[in-house]
């Protein structure tokens, strides 16, 4: 298997490969986590388009989303606003047996907000204080806290922005923000490095993932990502399912045609579009008389209640509610 092409990415194939293995690892440190209740909160930051959200996928992919789960908060609400600043995160934090994916976390007090205006000065300054001693009494109180900085190249960032304007299926991804932060590639270049320095610890250091180029940067964060926690592997035992019981005989499928079935336009073309058109007709008159059963038992219904009531039903009502039963039969 060739590993790397000659312009030294690495091929698909091998890609998938490592790829494959490494999900693998992540399913035994999902179980490690599980049997033994411990709590990981791993935050992803980096440039807009640096490949956060790929990664993240990769490894969420083959992975149980009750026990690891991805947070990626909107805009703060105005009651959000006047909360502690940490306080909207904290909710979200893990309990026992969880792992929980910052996809951008806190820190966007140190860059988006710091950059675009949405926070004062001496709030900024208050963050870079109380951001680290946060982020020890987390580790204090048992939180494996791991947080990793995409750092990608102006060149490869407007490359990928320029790529996802061409495709309808990603030009949603970039948004007015976006599109100001292009034209402030130096302030927030000197904002991220303000906060490296300030937020930089000993006890939850900051790792930064070279990703010009996408899948050497998912393979190489995943693989950091399991060598920094010390998991054993949770065997999950081989075991045979026992005998599938035979459908029993007391049981009778409703008629397929009556319910709703999705058309199978796609899948070896198992039925024609006119068996389809066929199918939906049958459907929408097996409908229909469903319908006309609810009226007349509504009507049914009605009539009861009005003799239970003691009211006197007319006549000529009970002769067209029989007649328009009998011309439904």
């Amino acid at each position: 298997m060739k590993k790397y092409r000659k312009d030294d990415r690495i091929s698909s194939e091998y890609y998938f490969k490592v790829l494959g293995r490494l999900q693998e690892e992540l399913v035994e440190l999902q179980e490690w986590v599980k049997l033994h209740g411990h709590r990981v909160v791993v935050l992803f930051e980096g440039r807009d388009a640096a490949g956060k959200g790929g990664t993240i996928k990769r490894i969420t992919q083959r992975l149980n989303h009750r026990i690891v789960r991805v947070v990626a908060l909107g805009v703060p609400t105005e009651r959000e606003r006047g909360q502690w600043y940490f306080q909207r995160y904290v909710p979200h934090l893990p309990a026992k047996g969880e792992i929980v994916l910052f996809d951008r976390s806190w820190y966007n007090r140190a860059g988006v907000e710091k950059i675009m205006g949405f926070c004062t000065d001496d709030e900024y300054r208050e963050f870079l204080k109380s951001c680290p001693e946060f982020e020890r009494m987390l580790v204090r109180s048992g939180i494996i806290l791991i947080k990793y900085w995409f750092s990608v190249s102006a060149e490869e960032q407007e490359k990928r922005f320029q790529e996802r304007m061409k495709d309808p299926r990603k030009r949603w991804k970039v948004s007015p923000m976006d599109e100001e932060s292009r034209q402030r590639w130096v302030e927030y270049s000197k904002a991220k490095d303000a906060m490296l320095t300030y937020t930089d610890i000993q006890q939850a250091p900051w790792y930064l993932v070279d990703a010009d180029i996408k899948k050497h940067a998912r393979l190489n964060c995943i693989s950091h990502l399991l060598s920094l926690i010390p998991y054993e592997k949770a065997l999950i035992p081989e075991r045979e399912l026992a005998a599938r019981p035979l459908v029993s005989e007391d049981y009778d499928r409703p008629d397929p045609a009556k319910q709703h079935w999705v058309p199978e336009i796609y899948g070896g073309g198992k039925k024609t579009e006119e068996e389809l058109q066929k199918l939906l007709q049958e459907r929408r008159k097996a409908q229909e008389r469903v319908t006309e059963l609810d009226d007349e038992l509504k009507s049914t219904i009605r009539i009861g209640e009005k003799i239970a009531g003691k009211e006197r039903v007319p006549v000529a009502e009970m002769a067209e509610t029989s007649k328009e039963s009998g011309e439904s039969d």
